[in-house]
C-alpha cells in the first residue's frame, strides 16, 4: 500500500468526516461512564500543511482552510473548527490534525484510544505523537483484524459498554474494500453490538455504491444514517466527487445534529452541482 493521506489532510472529506467524528465523540461524553475508540486505519495523527505533500495537491485549501474564513457557523461545525485550531498557533493554521488526535484531544480522564496503523512510517509518528498520552495505545497493525484482538474492549479491570469504531480505509483498491468493511463490521458487532460504527467512504459515481447501501441495511444494526456532501456532480469515475459517513447505532436525534452543517459545507465548499444527504438507511 502506497497511500499516504498527508496529500488530502484537510480537504473536503476530511471536513465532513471530521465533523461527524466530533459530534458522535461529544454524543459519548454526554454520559459518566467511560467509553473506548477503535481507530482502524489512524495514519500518523498530524500533518503539516506547509509540507511537499499537502503543497503538491493544496487540497486543504479548498477545505479547512476556506471553512476557516467562514464568519459564524452552526455550533457542531464550530466545535470541528476549534478542534483544529487547537493545535496551531493563534491565527494561523500549520498543521491539521487526524482522526486520533482530534479523538485523543476530546478524551476524558476515564476515556480511551486504541489507534491502528500499518504502515510503518506511519505507525512510528503516530506512536511518537502519544508518547506521553496514557489514554491513547497504538497498534502497529492491520486495523481489520485488530478487531477480534481489541473488542470487546477491556483494560485491565474496566470493561467498556459504550464506544465508537471508526473504519476510514485508504480504498486503494474499492472492489475489494467494501465486502472487507462489511465483513469486519458483522465481526464486531457480533463482539460488541452497543457500540456506534462510522464508515468513511469516498463518491465517485454513486451507483458503485448500491450493493454497499445494501449489504449495510443487513447488518444487525438498530439504525443506519449516511452524511454525504459532493463538491460536484458524481459524474467520473477518475476524482474525488465528494463523501460519506455510514453511522450505524448513531445517537438519538444524531441526524438534527447533523443537519445544521450540510448546508453550510455545501455552499463554502461546493462547486456548482454540489449536493448534500441525510438520510436514514435503516430505522428502527
Amino acid at each position: 500500500m502506497n497511500y499516504r493521506h498527508a496529500f488530502h489532510a484537510g480537504n473536503h472529506a476530511d471536513v465532513l468526516k471530521h465533523i461527524v467524528l466530533l459530534a458522535l465523540v461529544e454524543a459519548l461524553k454526554r454520559k459518566d461512564s467511560p467509553f473506548f475508540v477503535l481507530d482502524t486505519h489512524a495514519g500518523r495523527g498530524r500533518y503539516l500543511l506547509s509540507a511537499a505533500e499537502s503543497r503538491k495537491t493544496a487540497e486543504a485549501d479548498a477545505g479547512v482552510l476556506k471553512l476557516m474564513d467562514e464568519p459564524k457557523a452552526p455550533e457542531v461545525v464550530e466545535r470541528y473548527l476549534r478542534a483544529v485550531q487547537a493545535i496551531n498557533p493563534v491565527g494561523a493554521l500549520v498543521a491539521y490534525p487526524g482522526s486520533p488526535l482530534l479523538v485523543a484531544q476530546a478524551l476524558r480522564e476515564q476515556d480511551r484510544l486504541a489507534a491502528c496503523e500499518l504502515q510503518q512510517e506511519e505507525a512510528q509518528a503516530l506512536k511518537e505523537l502519544f508518547a506521553h498520552d496514557g489514554k491513547v495505545a497504538v497498534h502497529a497493525r492491520d486495523g481489520y483484524a485488530a478487531i477480534k484482538a481489541l473488542l470487546p474492549p477491556r483494560i485491565g479491570e474496566t470493561r467498556f459498554a459504550r464506544g465508537l469504531v471508526l473504519i476510514d480505509p485508504p480504498y486503494e483498491v474499492q472492489d475489494a474494500e467494501y465486502p472487507q468493511i462489511i465483513a469486519t463490521l458483522r465481526e464486531a458487532m457480533a463482539r460488541w453490538p452497543n457500540a456506534i460504527y462510522a464508515v468513511w467512504y469516498p463518491i465517485k459515481l454513486r451507483r458503485s455504491l448500491m450493493h454497499f447501501f445494501r449489504k449495510a441495511a443487513a447488518l444487525p444494526a438498530k439504525s443506519a444514517l449516511l452524511a454525504e456532501l459532493q463538491i460536484r456532480p458524481d459524474d467520473s469515475p477518475l476524482r474525488l466527487n465528494g463523501s460519506g459517513m455510514l453511522i450505524l447505532n448513531p445517537p438519538w436525534q444524531f441526524d438534527q445534529e447533523l443537519a445544521p452543517a450540510l448546508p453550510v459545507l455545501k455552499r463554502v465548499l461546493g462547486e456548482a452541482g454540489a449536493t448534500t444527504r441525510l438520510e436514514w438507511l435503516k430505522q428502527e
